[in-house]
């Protein structure tokens, strides 16, 4: 019995028992045993204290029965001492205490321990509570009371981030705040695993210093969901109370409630896709339920499993890359910067031609015997390109204009820009009036150009001026077909290829002969080149190339 009062004196709700039962007519019957375990009848239910308030563990069980106003209460476990059910002929009396412990939607876990066990003063172990139904775990945003403080009924202790929002965390009995498990910031906190530890005297805060919670808590926190909806039930023997040693029947094993295992939607759903059998799962929602973060976590640890099986293949590492940085240039610079500014605010579009070059070709052999007999240099196809470009510009001259934003301005100077690829980037040196110039003199600017460009020593007359541009990658560099980008503010640039051999129809039935063919892309500004003036421009430049003669004239 003096055991007995010293756990009574130690617990504010056991001192607090008698104000009950005052001017009540009661029976109360204290039966200590060390191997006796609390009655619970068929019909009992295990209460579960609420609302920001404790959920009973092991260590102390409150129990409510429904019929004759019986209260069984506060059986505790602690070195195996119980306490038998208290009959109350008022049920009123059974309803003041139920209000104590009014409880709301949400669950915070409170387990109170003795000094008698550990040498600790009392104090009671506040676990992380359960603020959503689909919370499984939770984190500590932020401690508004420190160690060491008083707490009263009402004041937040901390904010908690749930799954869905942060919420405030209140306390629903004084004391002070003796030690902080988990600090600011602390994550993936499981419901029920222990936050923190209060007292009810100050001068205990200090022997708490060093506490922590011990493994079978944190195991309890862990099978709260399934072990709260289906307690185990004993059956206690009926014992006189002037036998000297209680009988007590052995536990036996609870039958089978039902073979449904509950789950939510989305986790039926999740677990028929990847063909999981519910039954292997746990459930950690509400009374046992899987959730679908239960599935999701099945699944993980079946796939580190399976990776944890598999033979790990060799990773090469990269070896670290060898390279050198080349400063940009002043041309490069300003290369880069036109043709950005071309692509990013001119409408392109580009039209493709086949021309014969036979004729062409056969020209260019004839006029470079009278050069070699002159002494003149050689004309070359590119020569003769430029010379029938200017003449289709004559002829169309709307190919020759620039855009501006009030106006198109329509060139009468055919200049005509030529694309010189050197190692210090790429040159437009501009062949001027080209339409009015010989082939000879054209040939002899577009060598000394050339040159030039080579030699970095172009000055800005060389390549400003020009009203369209010419880009042969076909007789250097064998490229058939290219797109080429409009040199701004000009309105057109013409693209060469490569001249290839084909086998044509001849004038015969069932006659074939080969022919050469050169194919060339022009890129028109649509602002200033609609379609239909652009294919003009490409009839006519054709027409020069397959007959020639016509540009002598």
């Amino acid at each position: 019995m003096a055991y007995a009062s010293h756990i009574i004196n130690h617990s504010k709700k056991l001192r607090n028992a008698p104000k009950f039962l005052r001017h009540e007519h009661a029976i109360l019957v204290r039966w200590f045993s060390k191997d006796a375990r609390p009655s619970i009848g068929k019909r009992d239910d295990i209460w579960k204290i609420r609302r920001h308030c404790y959920l009973s563990s092991e260590r102390e069980t409150v129990s409510r029965s429904a019929t004759n106003g019986t209260i069984a209460m506060f059986g505790i476990q602690k070195r195996n001492i119980s306490m038998m059910p208290m009959e109350v002929r008022n049920p009123t009396v059974g309803l003041a205490f139920n209000q104590r412990f009014s409880c709301i939607s949400s669950q915070i876990y409170l387990r109170r321990g003795f000094s008698s066990d550990s040498g600790l003063p009392p104090h009671q172990e506040i676990g992380m509570p359960s603020l959503s139904p689909t919370m499984t775990e939770g984190n500590i945003a932020r401690w508004l009371k420190k160690e060491g403080d008083k707490i009263s009924t009402g004041e937040v202790l901390c904010e908690v981030e749930t799954d869905k929002a942060t919420v405030e965390m209140e306390c629903m009995e004084e004391g002070y705040l003796a030690k902080i498990i988990h600090g600011d910031g602390s994550k993936e906190i499981k419901v029920g695993e222990v936050i923190a530890v209060t007292v009810e005297d100050e001068e205990d805060i200090a022997k708490l210093k060093d506490y922590k919670p011990s493994a079978s808590d944190a195991g309890d926190a862990t099978v709260k969901g399934s072990s709260a909806s289906t307690p185990p039930k004993e059956d206690v023997a009926e014992q006189p109370v002037s036998s000297s040693e209680p009988k007590t029947s052995k536990p036996t094993a609870a039958p089978p409630v039902e073979d449904r295992i509950f789950s939510s939607p989305l986790a039926r759903k999740l677990a028929e896709e990847h063909n999981v059998p519910l039954s292997s799962i746990k459930g950690t929602g509400p009374d046992g339920h899987v959730l679908k973060a239960d599935i999701e976590d099945y699944l993980a640890s079946r796939g580190k499993e399976a990776l944890a099986t598999a033979p790990k293949a060799r990773t090469a590492t990269p070896a670290a890359l060898d390279y050198t940085d080349i400063p940009h240039s002043q041309i490069r610079k300003i290369t880069a910067s036109r043709l950005l500014f071309s692509k990013q605010t001119i409408p392109h579009y580009y039209l493709t031609v086949d021309a014969c070059v036979d004729k062409l070709v056969d020209l260019r052999g004839q006029l470079n015997s009278l050069q070699e007999a002159s002494g003149g240099k050689r004309i070359s196809i590119n020569d003769l390109v430029i010379k029938a470009a200017a003449l289709a510009l004559r002829k169309v001259p709307q190919c020759n204009s620039s855009w501006t934003d009030e106006y198109i301005r329509q060139y009468h100077s055919v200049n005509i820009n030529v694309a010189v690829q050197t190692d210090n980037g790429l040159f437009v040196p501009v062949i001027r009036d080209a339409d009015k110039k010989g082939l000879s003199r054209i040939a002899d600017e577009v060598k000394q150009l050339a040159q030039k460009a080579k030699e970095n020593s172009l000055k800005p007359d060389d390549y400003e001026g020009g009203t369209f541009t010419v880009s042969n990658l076909g007789g250097p560099f064998g490229i058939k077909q290219f797109c080429a980008i409009i040199n701004p503010p000009q309105s057109g640039i013409l693209a060469v290829g490569s001249a290839e051999k084909r086998v044509v129809p001849s004038s015969g039935p069932e006659q074939f002969e080969f022919a050469s063919f050169m194919s060339v892309t022009l890129s028109c500004d649509h602002r200033v080149i609609d379609g239909a003036i652009g294919a003009q421009w490409l009839k006519a430049f054709k027409a020069y190339v397959e007959n020639p003669e016509s540009m002598l004239l």
